[in-house]
């Protein structure tokens, strides 16, 4: 916000807000015949990204913004590439991608600031779409200056070792992530030591010093085609703690990608039992839904690459229908869940908030006591988006919810521990949750020693639903909801019920 003493007396101007605004591209024409298109544009102007239709441009663009103002905004996107004959390099083309118009008053004010819109310019060529998101800067000035280095990565390549790289995000109010820094190629490594670099800190954060910050690592590749090595997620609040056993990460597949069908995964279809989601799914569902008057249940997923065009969602169908997610009882759920493992492609990162929202759009509609819904999450514990995790859970408080959340595997639950708020009321903003409404079991610690899963999925949905009564009447008392009077004794058919005066 400018303050009365930032108004310029001599040309009665206020400061403009700063955005930054961020390029993608997705699906751009393919002009080159033995290789990927290499886009750039000349707004200022990006770094060229070699081999890919599908660019995530690391430049950002700082602009001062008007509200009042119409400020109109054009991208082309060249694509350069090289002709070479006989190992003799001929000459240097510049072709044509396309180009797109649009003002910044309609990327601030597109929904999440995030503008999608068609690429034109060639006539009857679909050209790929241009994604353009903005963000208000902070006025933080501060930089901040980091070297990585890493021990025993993944082998990637079959003759060699990798050739690593990592690559910075910083994630966004909705969940998303913004590319925002890119390391250089240390080859022929496993145990890469990258060159320090400085980076403006509102670059990770925008001056929020808790906001998630996902690093990736890849083995890079000449076609551009580079294998994911792992992920890890932090703060700069950590980072800024430097050197010590706070800033040392395990780079971990499990956020990014998994295969159901390999036995090393906890979604494995074992043909003989039930793997551990679809038990916690069964042993608590079983119990909860005779609590549901139709049996008929909305069960979503989150962290996958759905078909056709593999867009990453964290708030998809496990069924496949858009329009209607319900599946029939727990049994439905377990078969949707079943089917989506053949149809989806699991994939980081992994965020929680989305589903937490969905069901309390659903809950804030019905406060006046006549519903109260249960969000069952079944996870293994990574999580890439906790601060607006929190920023949810603080709201979803003040609803007819509670959340389970069961993880599964062998994880380190230290942010589902924090999310159960047992020990430390959970808060975001220096705002308390109104209660407590999440419940946190790790499944592990339920698995019977004699390999009894009955006894197992008994013990655990005892566990886990055992604080849903009392969230259920903290709710009820602090809206002063009273319960309905009790319903007259039942009459058998053919009879009538005598009362007896004394």
């Amino acid at each position: 916000m400018s303050s009365v003493y930032d108004f310029d007396p001599i040309t009665g101007n206020i400061p403009a807000t700063k955005v930054e605004i961020t390029v993608s591209c997705r699906n751009l024409l393919d002009k080159d015949t033995f290789s990927k298109s290499d886009p750039s544009e000349s707004f200022g102007r990006t770094e060229v990204i070699d081999n890919t239709l599908n660019p995530d441009f690391v430049r950002k663009y700082i602009l001062d913004y008007f509200f009042e103002e119409k400020q109109n905004l054009r991208f082309d996107f060249p694509t350069y590439f090289l002709l070479f004959f006989q190992h003799f390099l001929l000459h240097c083309l510049q072709d044509f991608l396309g180009q797109m118009f649009c003002t910044l008053g309609e990327i601030v004010g597109s929904p999440a600031s995030r503008l999608e819109k068609p690429l034109g310019g060639i006539p009857g060529k679909k050209c790929g779409n241009v994604i353009l998101t903005a963000e208000e800067l902070s006025n933080c000035r501060d930089s901040a200056t980091m070297q990585f280095c890493a021990n025993k990565l993944d082998k990637k390549d079959f003759f060699g070792k990798s050739d690593p790289f990592m690559v910075f995000y910083r994630s966004n109010e909705d969940g998303t992530f913004t590319i925002c820094h890119k390391t250089e190629v240390v080859k022929n490594t496993l145990n890469p030591v990258w060159q320090p670099f400085t980076i403006p800190v509102r670059a990770l954060c925008n001056g929020d010093y808790d906001r998630t910050i996902k690093v990736e690592v890849y083995d890079w590749d000449r076609d551009g085609s580079h294998d994911f090595i792992g992920d890890f997620t932090t703060s700069y609040r950590e980072l800024a703690r430097g050197q010590s056993q706070f800033n040392v990460y395990e780079v971990s597949r499990s956020s990014h990608s998994r295969n159901p069908s390999q036995s090393t995964s906890l979604h494995y279809m074992n043909p003989y039992q039930l793997n551990a989601y679809a038990m916690a799914l069964k042993a608590v569902g079983e119990i909860i839904q005779d609590y549901d008057s139709d049996k008929m249940f909305p069960a979503l997923g989150f962290g996958a690459k759905l078909p056709p065009d593999g867009r990453v969602s964290h708030e998809f169908p496990l069924n496949g229908n858009m329009e209607n997610p319900y599946c029939n009882g727990i049994e439905g759920i377990l078969e949707a869940y079943h089917q989506s493992l053949k149809t989806v492609q699991l994939y980081g990162p992994t965020n929680f908030a989305p589903i937490v929202n969905h069901v309390a759009r659903y809950a804030a509609a019905v406060q006046d006591g006549s519903q109260y819904f249960v969000l069952l999450i079944i996870t293994d514990g990574v999580i890439s988006d906790m601060a607006q995790t929190k920023e949810a859970i603080v709201n979803a408080a003040k609803l007819p919810m509670s959340i389970i959340i069961v993880g599964v595997g062998q994880a380190e639950f230290d942010a589902m521990v924090e999310l159960d708020g047992d020990d430390i009321r959970i808060s975001s903003r220096g705002k308390l949750a109104e209660r407590d409404i999440v419940q946190f079991v790790p499944f592990r610690d339920y698995m019977d020693r004699t390999g009894n899963h009955v006894l197992s999925m008994a013990r655990l949905a005892k566990d886990v639903l055992a604080e849903i009564p009392d969230q259920f009447i903290s709710y009820m008392k602090s809206r002063g909801i009273k319960p309905n009077p009790a319903p007259p004794p039942y009459t058998p058919p053919g009879h009538t019920h005598h009362h007896t005066q004394i």
